[in-house]
């Protein structure tokens, strides 16, 4: 966002609460030798054109892309003297399609036609990810000059329909129908049903088996790495990289960078009209616009001063969804997990097998379906949802030698706990340790391999990276939260009621994930904005 307004000649300051550039997307050495992707972790949905905008490959950006993607060992007994089975899936259709025949001769038969459906859903939308949503408000009910210059909105959603064809049935089925029946309709084993449905509820706080689960998927897969649709890699040193990238583009065209300037306040004078912010010290910073890349909970009910909004519009920001079932650890170890169900005879190295996704308690779509129902209750999975990633395999920068990180994505678990009782260190290291006794069943050794471990539970990723609820995506990824709808109807061309006040982060379209649209889009939108003042 910053490199794109100072590219067109406006003068921007980026201000950053922490003493780290970059949000979420952070590198910490919170153990000495070991740094950590402490927020996000992997690298996938940020659009093409900013890489070629912003020239991240010239300002040090570098990427491991992982192949094999995903790996999902059983927890169940060998077979003669076999080792457990597991399914390992990368881009080479051939070789996965051998893997899901273990499970079913149907499914690996059925999941080319299931990849390319999928491919073609996330193409088909693509246009709307680097653009503005329909203004409905200003083609409905402005002058006939707005309605006139607001036509370009409607633009990347016929092109969207033209691309799905025929297909729009099914397109409106994916977004609206639960996961579970999308793929039940397409496979019958339930591993394979099980590691697919991830995607559908990763850091969202429902189950394969509720409406709309659909899009989450969709919006995982329509990511890109090297022209390699779908692919997901690793930044080498850490998502902070990225940041640091994305900065180094932004001071080599002459915008300004702060870090620990804690924003107190939004200026807004008696015209409605923002002309700042003034910092936790006192210091005021005059400007003509502001973008805000917190949340909209923070921006304007914690930020904004309340004369500035009408009742009506704070109402609506109080009732966005910012539930989060995700716990984040962070894990130190002096040696690679030792799966069970690593074969040791098919000519893949073990290493190379894990460096992908690792996804544990992912034997039926049952098993998720029982995790979210705990944490319904205020209590934390027993059998949660894992998704381990090792980027030390792939980038031996970020750990000590022999040693590696260990990024645990982990759901579900409540904001607050039964009873509405909060979290304490008690309850985050009772709730880590039984994830690792978890991973222990599938890999004996773990626990005695760890140095170290940094836990962030919802309220931890609300207090450390203003995450509001710990919600990672800003928001819920619901289809009452998405597209012309985010964050709020009327409000989603990136404008607030404030005039000079935009939303720029994930809680504007096209929401969460490290994509970087909404910030393109909301410049495009402020310089648009500027031009005719």
């Amino acid at each position: 966002m910053a490199t794109y307004l100072q590219k067109a000649g406006v003068n921007t300051a980026v201000l950053e609460k922490r003493h780290v550039i970059g949000g979420a997307a952070v590198t910490e050495e919170l153990i000495p030798g070991f740094k950590f992707s402490r927020a996000s972790y992997v690298l996938s949905l940020l659009r093409p054109q900013i890489y070629k905008d912003l020239e991240l490959k010239k300002h040090g950006l570098k990427i491991h892309i992982r192949n094999p993607s995903s790996f999902t060992p059983m927890l169940e007994d060998g077979v003669g003297r076999k080792p457990p089975r597991s399914l390992l899936m990368g881009n080479n259709m051939e070789e996965t399609q051998k893997q899901i025949a273990q499970f079913s001769a149907k499914d690996a038969q059925s999941y080319a036609e299931y990849e390319a459906f999928i491919n073609h859903m996330a193409l088909s939308v693509e246009p709307l990810l680097d653009a503005v949503p329909v203004d409905v408000p200003s083609l409905t009910g402005g002058s006939l000059i707005q309605k006139i210059r607001s036509l370009h909105t409607l633009k990347p959603l016929i092109q969207a329909g033209f691309k799905l064809g025929r297909h729009i049935p099914q397109f409106y089925e994916l977004l609206t129908a639960p996961i579970s029946k999308i793929l039940n309709h397409w496979f019958e084993s339930e591993p394979l049903k099980a590691t697919l449905a991830t995607d559908g509820v990763i850091g969202a706080m429902i189950s394969p088996q509720a409406a709309g689960s659909g899009y989450v998927l969709l919006h995982h897969v329509m990511g890109e790495l090297e022209g390699i649709k779908g692919a997901w890699g690793y930044v080498e040193g850490g998502m902070g990289a990225l940041s640091e990238s994305i900065a180094s583009a932004a001071t080599d065209h002459g915008a300004s960078i702060f870090t620990e300037k804690v924003v107190d306040s939004i200026l807004v004078d008696c015209h409605g009209k923002a002309q700042g912010v003034v910092l936790q010290d006192g210091t005021e910073i005059r400007s003509k616009v502001v973008l805000s890349n917190a949340t909209a909970h923070v921006t304007f009910l914690q930020l904004t001063p309340k004369e500035s909004l009408s009742r009506d519009f704070i109402k609506e920001v109080s009732s966005i969804d910012y539930t989060s079932p995700v716990t984040k650890i962070n894990v130190a170890v002096d040696r690679l997990p030792n799966f069970l169900a690593v074969p040791s005879n098919d000519g893949i190295p073990p290493s190379q097998r894990i460096a992908g996704t690792i996804h544990l308690n992912c034997e039926d779509m049952a098993y998720i379906k029982e995790a979210y129902e705990e944490a319904c209750q205020g209590i934390p999975s027993t059998r949660p949802l894992l998704e381990l990633c090792i980027p030390s395999i792939l980038d031996p920068t970020i750990a000590p030698p022999a040693c590696h990180v260990i990024s645990i994505f982990t759901q579900y678990t409540p904001y607050y706990l039964q009873g509405g009782k909060e979290w304490d260190e008690l309850e985050r290291n009772r709730y880590a340790d039984r994830v690792f006794d978890c991973i222990e069943q599938y890999a004996p050794g773990f626990k005695s391999s760890v140095i170290g471990r940094d836990v962030l539970t919802p309220p931890d990723l609300e207090k450390v990276f203003g995450l509001t609820g710990g919600n990672i995506f800003h928001g819920a990824m619901s289809l009452d939260q998405l597209y012309m709808t985010r964050p709020l109807p009327s409000y989603s061309n990136y404008r607030s009621p404030v005039k000079g006040l935009y939303l720029c982060g994930s809680g504007a379209h096209p929401g969460g994930g490290v994509m970087g649209s909404a910030g393109r889009n909301a410049a495009c939108v402020v310089l648009s904005d500027l031009r005719r003042v």
